[in-house]
């Protein structure tokens, strides 16, 4: 092993008696041991798996000075001959246990291995940043341009390195990978042109567009004749592919087999295999796209805790100017996460650069060729979140998502949506006015279903009774927990005084009354409409009981997926139901946007494989009846209400679509029936 200060082997830091650290799930108490070589330390770490962050891995822990170094090198190994390995890798500048890490003083970088893989990954270190004040001032972004490809961020101090974390998220099923060879590398750090800017040079880094000045790549917009080229390109495109033989007009099989039409979406298992059946009683599997919405680029501006952004930006219209009218946010689903920012606050690039695109009476013209694009390309469903207008057309078949709020389990929050009280009658009323709201929709045959609540913090198998217990004595939920309890035992039982098995037993009656009552409100004010879920998140639910008591009630699991391919995917021993695929998607850095998504591909080319290949595992999976990309255009360059700026679009902010996307979506699309049926 050569010496610290040329290059240090880390391996010799985690030798076991195979030189290697393993890591898996199947051990939770995995620690690496204390060791000491040269100035570095590296102390132990207990790794498990918890309810909120399904994670295994291990921490190196120390005090180093990296600034020699320019890569960090290792050796990964996934074990699973299914499944690709998600590795994270972080490196920063404070020792913490907790899940609450600062934003700053982190270098995060992903990595992906396929199945039965090894491979030797690099980290590339950050250089020095010669005006950290500009750095400062990306505030509000998850990606920024001071990253590079990656999560690698440059706000990370190489002088004072505390920790070095590897770590994975469980997926189906078990994984099982380790690390070895770890080696840093010395080597020059190369500043980027951009990043030898001072604030005063660098600023504004957003054309009038919505893109990043600073960087070139195909299919950029320059200019409004580059709007108006793309969109007589496009039409060329759109009337040599005006979609797949063969269909209906809800996009089921017409070529195939029928089944008894009942007017409305329903399942049936055929032959092995679920399948929905359309309203005319053809096959139809749902290949579809969230937010088919004109809004997707909205950016804060300024507001509440947020100070101005405007220097970030080249342009922004000031009143009396035609593009005025999209400072202002629009989108319904986005209106109440923007509520806590004054009028004139945000700014909508996408919706800007739309009715540049396509003039004054931009929202028909625009609605009817999403209907347009969308059979091009081989999609047949309009899903969740998109705009209600271009939904209702009778043109393409839509999915719709409406949350419950009424009086939510205190403690029984997070980062993601509570649990609500299904003891409270305010419960049963709320979910009965959504449906009495959508009355209209819920008699469109072309509506499929609804999916109810969303990625809710269900957490292990006594989350929820936990947080009960807990709650205050006016909590309905802990007044249904003392009488289950004194049922049970005959006598007075404090919630607090409450058994393991008292908590596991009362957890599922929670999930079991959710269900209930919302199966008898769509009894009773949607009948023949499908129950299609809560839209599970592995990482916020690993209690299988939500799964199985659900599938008494849903017609169909819906489960959100972010994974490179689906073969592995499997609901709980014993269950079979349809599965809805909510959510998926994949990007990369490579085409002006800073943060790749949940699921990232090297470039666009790489984006499109694996979007065949998820695809194709899914239409060869028996229990799968569709899966739905998020989302139909990007995000803005400069984030949304939460900093998300994700390259996950079929259409830049500029509507412009991505070649590569479309043609892997059409290669699966126009063979879809045939693909699922044959195989």
């Amino acid at each position: 092993m050569r010496k610290f200060g040329i290059a240090l082997t880390l391996a010799a830091l985690l030798l076991s008696s195979c030189g290697r650290v393993s890591v898996s799930f199947d051990d939770p108490a995995l620690k690496v041991d204390a060791l000491k070589e040269s100035s570095l330390e590296v102390s132990s770490r207990k790794v498990g798996v918890t309810a909120t962050q399904v994670e295994a891995g291990f921490s190196l822990k120390g005090k180093w000075d990296l600034r020699p170094y320019s890569k960090l090198r290792f050796t990964v190994r996934n074990d699973n001959p299914d499944d690709f390995l998600n590795l994270y890798f972080f490196l920063e500048n404070e020792e913490t246990d907790t899940d609450s890490r600062p934003s700053q003083g982190i270098l995060e970088d992903r990595f992906k291995v396929a199945p039965g893989e090894c491979a030797t990954l690099e980290v590339l270190l950050p250089c020095d940043m010669p005006h950290p004040e500009v750095n400062r001032l990306l505030t509000l972004m998850k990606g920024t341009p001071y990253g590079e490809f990656r999560h690698i961020q440059y706000g990370v101090d190489l002088s004072d390195v505390r920790e070095i974390r590897f770590f994975s998220r469980k997926q189906y099923p078990v994984s099982h990978w380790s690390v070895e060879d770890l080696v840093l590398l010395p080597g020059e750090r190369p500043v980027p042109d951009y990043m030898q800017l001072d604030s005063a040079a660098f600023f504004p880094m957003i054309d009038r567009y919505g893109q990043f000045k600073y960087r070139e790549w195909p299919g950029k917009t320059h200019c409004d004749e580059d709007l108006l080229k793309a969109r007589s390109e496009e039409e060329k495109d759109l009337a040599a592919h005006p979609g797949p033989e063969g269909w209906n007009k809800y996009g089921g099989w017409a070529d195939g087999p029928r089944y008894e039409a009942t007017g409305h979406f329903r399942v049936e298992k055929i032959d092995g295999k679920w399948w929905m059946i359309d309203p005319e009683g053809c096959l139809y599997w749902s290949h579809g796209i969230i937010r088919v919405n004109a809004s997707s680029a909205v950016t804060p501006l300024h507001g509440e805790k947020l100070a101005s952004r405007d220097y970030m930006f080249e342009y922004l219209p000031s009143e009396g100017d035609s593009l005025y009218r999209f400072r202002f946010t629009n989108d319904q689903l986005l209106i109440p996460y923007y509520e806590r920012w004054k009028e004139d606050s945000t700014f909508d690039f996408s919706s800007a650069n739309i009715y540049r695109k396509y003039g004054p009476d931009y929202k028909s013209v625009w609605s009817d060729l999403a209907h347009r694009r969308l059979r091009s390309w081989g999609l047949n469903t309009i899903a969740n979140s998109s705009d209600i207008d271009i939904c209702r057309q009778d043109r393409t078949p839509f999915i719709d998502r409406f949350d419950i709020r009424s009086v939510p389990i205190a403690g029984a929050d997070g980062p993601y949506f509570p649990i609500m009280d299904p003891f409270d009658p305010s419960f049963r009323a709320a979910v009965e006015a959504r449906l009495k709201e959508h009355k209209r929709d819920v008699e469109d045959p072309y509506l499929l279903g609804y999916f109810v609540d969303n990625e809710i913090k269900w957490g292990d198998e006594t989350h929820a009774a936990k947080c009960v217990a807990n709650a205050p004595d006016s909590q309905a939920a802990k007044k249904a927990m003392r009488a289950f309890l004194q049922q049970r035992y005959g006598r007075p039982v404090e919630p607090a005084e409450a058994s393991e098995k008292d908590l596991l037993d009362f957890n599922r009656l929670i999930i079991e009354e959710y269900y209930k009552v919302i199966r008898e409100s769509f009894d009773r004010y949607a009948p023949g409409v499908l129950y299609m879920g809560c839209r599970f998140a592995s990482f916020v639910c690993s209690n299988p009981d939500v799964v199985t008591i659900g599938a008494k009630y849903c017609d169909v699991i819906s489960h959100n997926q972010y994974r490179y391919t689906i073969d592995s995917y499997r609901l709980p021993e014993g269950l079979d139901k349809p599965v809805m695929i909510g959510e998926w998607h994949l990007g990369s850095c490579d085409r002006g946007l800073f943060h790749p998504s949940l699921q990232m591909g090297d470039n666009q080319q790489e984006r499109a494989y694996f979007y065949k290949e998820y695809a194709l595992s899914a239409l060869k999976h028996p229990q799968i009846i569709g899966i739905h990309w998020h989302q139909y255009m990007d995000q803005a360059t400069t984030g949304r209400f939460d900093g998300e700026n994700f390259q996950v679009g079929f259409l830049d902010c500029c509507d412009t679509p991505y070649p590569e996307t479309v043609d892997a979506c059409r290669s699966v699309g126009y063979n879809l029936y045939q693909t699922r049926y044959n195989e």
